[in-house]
């Protein structure tokens, strides 16, 4: 059976713009971001520049903007207090303090411009049970494509990061000089 290669063109078109093809997009992307999460873990608080580069391909420009305010909030905090504790300690990206050492990412759904991908996270130390939660990337479809928005800590560890991601640098914006 032979195709030509318009028609070839407008499948592939109409495959990229069905929901299989905008789910396999936010999967994608929730992939990419989890990937360039695990380069740089375990992570302690807001990431530097060379850390915030390597996520930026997958973050929203909302995200992003908050996460380079809140590293420029930190450094002032930091050269005012300087013998302080920096604002955020620990893993910023999931629910635990310690961060995960896997994770698995589970079927995102999308309503509109908005996409949901949960994140069975497991945190392993030697000697002890594996530590597992849910936590869920929060996607929005900008000019750009699909790109994580904000996270949604679901574990609810008493030392851990609750709400979402957002709130924890809003925090941070608001409490530095």
């Amino acid at each position: 059976m032979k195709f030509s290669r318009g028609a070839l063109v407008a499948l592939a078109v109409l495959l990229w713009a069905s929901p299989l093809g905008a789910q396999t997009d936010m999967a994608g992307m929730a992939a990419g971001f989890l990937g360039a999460y695990g380069s740089f873990h375990p992570s302690a608080g807001i990431p530097d520049a060379s850390g915030r580069s390597r996520l930026a391909p997958y973050l929203s420009p909302a995200l992003n903007k908050m996460l380079a305010d809140g590293a420029a909030a930190e450094a002032r905090f930091a050269a005012k207090f300087k013998n302080s504790p920096p604002l955020i300690e620990g893993d910023l990206f999931s629910s635990m303090f310690e961060g995960a050492t896997a994770w698995k990412l589970g079927a995102c759904s999308a309503s509109g411009t908005a996409a949901r991908c949960p994140v069975n996270f497991s945190y392993a130390q030697a000697g002890h049970p594996p530590v597992t939660w849910t936590d869920t990337l929060l996607l929005i479809n900008t000019a750009a494509g699909w790109r994580v928005d904000d996270i949604a800590y679901g574990a609810g560890f008493q030392f851990g990061n609750t709400g979402k991601l957002t709130d924890t640098l809003k925090t941070v914006l608001r409490e530095a000089p």
